[in-house]
């Protein structure tokens, strides 16, 4: 195993949602908290801030141009400068509240709501998905803590983490329907371990977890064995992507800004250590998959 690295320091608040650009060979992520959109060009390995003071969740690049964003205002066009357009700004009569996303190869973008908050009672959130045109369309409902979303390689199974119920669901997605059914726990994660973050799901259909609280990445196979634990030197370990010319470099994001919540495992330190901040890379000879592009337009009014 090779060892992890730390590929570019920007301090990020949370680090996130890193995207591997195929055709032009680099890493995109972002700072959710600190309102930065980022890259890592290769083979360089030459970082920049390419946004600041903008407000994104989750990303995906758009076929037409520009990007598809999430945030706490909904799902968004953005042409990676000024213009915004909104897409989809309200689900089942509540703020379109978005987080993590993912793309399909039809161009849909998968997403889903979050209302959690430790500190009182919230509502739940829902599973949704937008289409080319715009619509919106809610596959499930009944989430905590809206987080990873990932697609095995032949599209025919949707993984999806909610963080604070310590668990990654699975799916049966339907590519030509966008619709999902037979909900199932795919893994439930220990209560003496982190909580499951953002996902991947590699090119051998293994699926990838970052642990928030947990300092590691984890891989699972497909009937959510834990198969392997990569260590990783950031105690809020949030996200991680395959790219680098063969899909075989892992980058993992962190966030440097401690976020206690009552789901930490027992002993967790949340006022000292190493938290995160940075993006890590290391190189396991394991192949991901590509990205695949958004592909929306804003439906007629």
């Amino acid at each position: 195993m090779s060892d992890v690295a730390v590929i570019a320091d920007f301090g990020d608040l949370c680090g996130e949602c890193p995207v591997w650009n195929v055709e032009s060979s680099f890493l995109e992520w972002i700072d959710c908290v600190g309102g930065k959109l980022l890259r890592l060009q290769w083979p360089s390995r030459q970082p920049a801030i390419v946004k600041s003071g903008v407000s994104i969740n989750g990303f995906r690049r758009n076929r037409p141009g520009g990007y598809v964003i999430t945030n706490t205002q909904g799902v968004w066009l953005w042409d990676g400068e000024e213009a915004f357009s909104p897409v989809v700004t309200e689900v089942a009569g509540r703020t379109c509240q978005a987080n993590d996303c993912v793309a399909d190869t039809s161009g849909r973008l998968i997403t889903a709501t979050y209302y959690y908050d430790p500190s009182s009672k919230y509502d739940l959130g829902n599973l949704i998905s937008v289409g080319p045109d715009g619509k919106l369309t809610t596959l499930d409902e009944g989430f905590h803590l809206a987080n990873g979303l990932g697609l095995s390689p032949d599209e025919s199974k949707l993984y999806f983490a909610d963080s604070a119920a310590r668990r990654i669901y699975s799916y049966d997605y339907d590519i030509r329907e966008g619709s999902v059914r037979n909900r199932r726990v795919f893994v439930e994660v220990s209560s003496k371990e982190g909580l499951p973050d953002g996902l991947a799901v590699d090119a051998e259909g293994y699926i990838w977890s970052a642990q928030w609280y947990g300092s590691c990445i984890v891989r699972y196979d497909p009937d959510g064995k834990l198969v392997q634990r990569v260590p990783i030197p950031a105690k809020q370990t949030s996200s991680l992507a395959f790219g680098g010319p063969d899909l075989t470099d892992i980058f993992v994001t962190s966030a440097g800004q401690s976020e206690p919540m009552p789901v930490m495992p027992p002993g967790y330190d949340p006022k000292s250590g190493n938290f995160g901040g940075a993006l890590y890379q290391l190189q396991l000879e394991i192949p991901g998959q590509q990205q695949h592009l958004a592909n929306i337009a804003i439906r007629a009014k």
